[in-house]
């Protein structure tokens, strides 16, 4: 089955380390939290806000061991006026046998307040 693994996060300044590393922990987290190896990741598509362009927030993901051939995409999020800012979104799609309801999803920093019902579930 496919599922979707849905994380955020955000960072303090438009620093390309900074949105590296904030990147890499959150993949590690959400890889962890729901059991999946890199050969179950179908796809990953990180969308960035308006604000965050230092660097491609996919190189996070090229820098773990294993995830050299995991398909993934970098786009812009739609500039939505009072929206969050510095803020990476992921969704990963994986090949997974855990029921929808199960999934962690992760939230970092100030990206917890984009989706309150998946983080008191206890996908922080």
């Amino acid at each position: 089955m496919t599922r979707g693994i849905r994380g955020a996060t955000t960072v303090v300044q438009n620093e390309a380390t900074t949105i590296i590393e904030e990147t890499r922990r959150l993949i590690e987290e959400m890889v962890t939290a729901n059991n999946i190896a890199p050969e179950d990741i179908s796809h990953v598509f990180i969308s960035v806000t308006q604000d965050l362009n230092a660097t491609f927030p996919a190189k996070g993901l090229r820098e773990l061991p294993g995830y050299t051939y995991v398909p993934v995409m970098c786009m812009s999020e739609i500039d939505v006026p009072g929206s969050l800012t510095n803020c990476i979104r992921v969704m990963m799609v994986a090949n997974i046998k855990t029921d929808q309801s199960r999934i962690n999803h992760i939230f970092h920093n100030e990206a917890i307040k984009l989706r309150p019902d998946l983080t008191e579930k206890g996908g922080l």
